[in-house]
């Protein structure tokens, strides 16, 4: 088994003051690379703010040998991230790797949550992501190099009670994982996303002390590493914790085609377990295979009624 390397790789990592971003920026740093340790200091709500955490980040990689930066940009902040990228250039001469990692938590049962608690949110997870992605486009194209990863969540895949803002965000990064991986295809900029379990600020009060031990943030920073190395996948969920990895997929059934008069709302009952059978189903990777599924059948002539 050959030894994943990187060669003057430089990387921003996102919310790596503590948690899971400080692990992804010690991993990385531990493997020879370059991390620009992005943290605004703020509580797990996004309240407060101070560069302290990204700089006590910054002392243990420089410790061990490694080189880092600290940055306090706001990652919802168009101009602040701009600025830490061309901090990032500056220092290091280019930036080959962008771990989204940055988040807070604002939960609470759709009934309660006010929408300030809905925006804010999304604004971190998704806005920032997509800032901090789009400062770092432009770059990695002129390269025809880069390899960004998302994060999302179990929230966002599959539903958390008192998560709705969260589980929005989260489901919407993967959607713009889906379509930045095609966009910068030709670039060789390859685009991921993490699915995480771990022990962090945002789960201490979730899970007993029992099982927060076997969700070291260690282990789902190893996930990382792999998806920023030269030989990573593109438009792949990968799930990780407690040691444990697997990957997510979306599938599609193969469904059913009605003729005009038969397109009732009492055919899509009466055919229901016909629409819904999983014999034949299929992974798209993008969203015109859909609609060509479909029209292909009309065009054939091939109805189920």
């Amino acid at each position: 088994m050959s030894t994943i390397e990187f060669k003057d790789r430089v990387a921003i990592v996102t919310g790596a003051g503590g948690g899971l971003g400080r692990s992804h920026a010690l991993a990385l740093a531990a493997r020879g690379v370059k991390v620009v340790v992005n943290d605004l200091g703020g509580a797990v709500d996004g309240t407060g703010g101070s560069e302290t955490m990204a700089e006590q980040v910054v002392a243990e990689i420089k410790a061990a040998g490694g080189e880092a930066i600290a940055n306090g940009a706001n990652v919802t902040n168009e101009d602040e991230v701009n600025a830490m990228l061309a901090e990032a250039i500056k220092v290091f001469g280019h930036v080959d790797i962008l771990v989204n990692n940055a988040g807070i938590l604002r939960d609470k049962s759709f009934a309660k949550m006010e929408m300030k608690d809905w925006d804010a949110v999304i604004a971190v997870h998704l806005k920032g992501s997509a800032v901090c992605s789009k400062a770092v486009w432009g770059h990695m194209r002129e390269r025809n190099y880069g390899r960004i990863i998302m994060t999302t969540s179990s929230s966002g895949m599959y539903g958390n009670f008192g998560q709705a803002n969260y589980g929005a965000a989260k489901a919407g990064l993967s959607g713009l994982m889906r379509t930045l991986c095609l966009e910068g295809a030709k670039y060789d900029i390859r685009v991921n996303t993490l699915a995480p379990v771990a022990a962090t600020r945002m789960t201490e009060n979730l899970m007993p002390p029992e099982i927060l031990e076997k969700l070291t943030t260690d282990s789902v920073a190893q996930a990382v590493v792999y998806m920023a190395c030269d030989d990573a996948p593109n438009r792949t969920i990968l799930c990780a914790g407690a040691g444990g990895y697997a990957v997510t997929k979306v599938f599609e059934t193969s469904g059913v085609n009605f003729a005009e008069g038969e397109q009732t709302a009492e055919n899509i009952a009466k055919y229901w377990d016909k629409i819904t059978d999983e014999s034949g189903m299929e992974e798209f990777t993008n969203g015109g295979q859909q609609g060509a599924k479909f029209l292909t059948r009309v065009q054939k002539g091939e109805f189920t009624a």
